[in-house]
């Protein structure tokens, strides 16, 4: 039969004292007599009591906890964590590990629109909090409460309260769009998530819309295919796809997730990629280069980006009075086997003359990096 496990109350009684005091003892939030504070750590040491991780977090000098929360996004419909997508996994390992080697531990959690996750910043006495996503206006006002350093990880969130380090979305995906374009392509789905206002998904569309008009080709909404991002959602939208018989030689998909999802839908449809239709995704997750064909993308530094958001706040937390700050990392295009020249197009890279679209701080984003990293 396993242990009992000791709990406060048992400290409590082996001390002669109460469990207020043990608590008190623990975390030096208020102050005790010697004499109490000295039958507490024998009763602990005698029973062996381990504290909680909430009474832990309490207990260093300066009421510093060494925690920082981590708040992610949920999946639209049955409301889990979207570890699905590797990208999540993969920000959170450079999140976990970049904040291991600085001496915090990690808590992960998701939250609604609410006050539950400030209750819990609170509770927890957390020293700083990464936000990876966006989320509605009315969360950012209530986090504002909680008066500890925020960074959100791809939010374009325009309250100055925060920092922020992000990507340009719009111009990675007029990156995957011109090179689509640049191989003769014409008829060019786009599969998205849910197109929020100022969210990421809009403005990856907007990318995809920009470099249509640098080739003068007319956006067309019945190639633009919006659901949740997930496998299932890019096999839900290249079935549409087919099932409409809407002419597409090409897909850019706005993440690799739904790039793959399509990809398998494809398969199982007899249409081959990319013999039949050419394929982007956005992100360039790792198992990308392991598809057959690999899959061409946009390529963000996703680790990079967790470790600079835990940088950035670990330094907030040292300097309160820190100058908030905007960092924006590159994007780079990746080639591999999923994509083909369009065959049926004489000259595919014909441009009508049209002005370019304004992407500029993305070619300032090495300055920008370099400037706030100092």
């Amino acid at each position: 039969m396993a242990a009992q496990r000791v709990t406060m109350k048992d400290v409590a009684q082996a001390a002669g004292v109460t469990t207020a005091a043990v608590s008190y003892a623990i975390s030096g939030k208020r102050p005790i007599s010697d004499e109490t504070r000295k039958r507490v750590e024998q009763a602990i040491k005698e029973l062996g009591y381990t504290p909680n991780m909430a009474a832990r977090t309490l207990s260093s000098a300066g009421n510093d906890s060494k925690l920082i929360g981590v708040v992610v996004p949920q999946t639209e419909g049955e409301g889990r964590l979207m570890f699905q997508n590797q990208f999540y996994s993969e920000i959170l390992g450079s999140i976990e590990l970049c904040a291991r080697q600085r001496g915090y531990h990690v808590l992960i959690s998701a939250t609604d629109a609410n006050e539950s996750y400030l209750t819990l910043a609170k509770e927890r006495n957390l020293d700083g909090i990464i936000v990876i996503g966006m989320y509605p206006d009315e969360f950012y006002q209530q986090m504002k409460k909680s008066q500890i350093p925020i960074v959100p990880i791809d939010s374009y969130c325009n309250d100055h309260y925060y920092h922020n380090v992000r990507i340009d979305d719009a111009y990675g995906s007029y990156l995957a769009t011109k090179y689509v374009l640049e191989n003769g392509h014409r008829d060019i789905a786009f599969f998205c998530g849910r197109l929020k206002d100022n969210g990421v998904m809009k403005k990856r569309l907007a990318g995809y819309r920009d470099a249509l008009a640098e080739f003068g080709v007319e956006l067309r909404e019945e190639l633009v295919f919006e659901g949740d991002i997930d496998y299932k959602d890019g096999i839900a939208s290249a079935n549409r796809l087919l099932d409409t018989r809407t002419k597409a030689t090409a897909v850019v998909a706005a993440a690799d997730i739904l790039a793959i999802g399509a990809k398998k839908a494809f398969y199982e449809r007899g249409v081959r990629v990319p013999e039949d239709i050419s394929l982007m995704g956005f992100d360039d997750l790792e198992i990308s280069q392991y598809l057959t064909p690999g899959l061409s993308t946009v390529r963000q530094q996703i680790s990079t980006k967790g470790e600079k958001a835990v940088e950035l706040l670990i330094r907030n937390i040292e300097e309160p009075e820190l100058t908030k700050q905007e960092l924006i990392l590159p994007v780079t295009l990746v080639e591999r086997g999923s994509r083909r020249q369009c065959a049926h197009v004489s000259n595919p890279c014909t441009r009508v003359s049209r002005p370019r679209p304004p992407y500029k701080l993305n070619v300032d984003n090495a300055r920008v990096y370099m400037s706030i990293m100092k």
